[in-house]
């Protein structure tokens, strides 16, 4: 297995040979840097450190510099390690591609953090109903969770009841999506469906 890092542009969607609409999402995968190469002796254990994206200098500290600076690599955006691939085939230095990790048919999946929503009520957070009508002097029940444990017994909350609380921002991932389309020259891989996070976050992006 091989894996990329990547960033979510936005979604579209295709009509395919027998004019079915497939609705798609558009992710600028790679090129990627490999920053460092971990093996068994040396580290413990076996990975690929990628580096992907570009940013300023100033915005670099100087450990990471340092770094960089190792194999020749300019400012990255964002350093993850992978241990989906063989580390004897890559040295310090190399440059992957979309093209040279994923085809048209292949199987992904595609990890990020979702969208943050903030602090919601139990109806957008956990798809409650409401009590529906207003009944019995009930004027603003309409949203409320309601009864949440017993008073007697058991005396308490059981864990895990769903309540009010922070929404999305959690690390997502989603499986089994099919690669629709690569466009090498434009370093943007097209896959079936939609995948966590907002516009221009990071993904990462594994192949089954």
């Amino acid at each position: 297995m091989a894996a990329l890092l990547g960033r979510k542009i936005g979604m579209t969607g295709i009509f395919n040979e027998q004019g079915v609409y497939i609705p798609c999402t558009l992710i600028e995968t790679g090129p990627c840097t490999v920053v460092q190469v971990k093996t068994q002796e040396n580290d413990g254990y076996e990975a690929l450190q990628l580096g992907f994206g570009s940013k300023s200098a100033r915005n670099v500290n100087k450990p990471e510099m340092g770094h960089l600076k190792k194999v020749g690599a300019t400012p990255v955006r964002e350093l993850r390690e992978f241990r989906t691939f063989d580390v004897a085939n890559f040295k310090p230095g190399d440059v992957i591609a979309v093209g040279d990790v994923f085809a048209v048919g292949d199987k992904v999946r595609v990890t990020a953090t979702s969208k943050g929503h903030g602090f919601q009520g139990v109806m957008k957070r956990h798809h409650f109903g409401g009590v529906g009508m207003q009944t019995h002097g009930q004027s603003d029940r309409q949203r409320a969770p309601g009864s949440i444990g017993g008073s007697s017994y058991p005396s308490r909350v059981f864990p895990g009841t769903r309540m009010a609380g922070r929404m999305g921002g959690k690390r997502s991932t989603v499986r089994n999506l099919q690669v629709v389309a690569v466009l090498a020259e434009k370093n943007v891989l097209v896959v079936k469906g939609a995948i966590p996070g907002a516009p221009n976050s990071i993904v990462e992006i594994v192949k089954h």
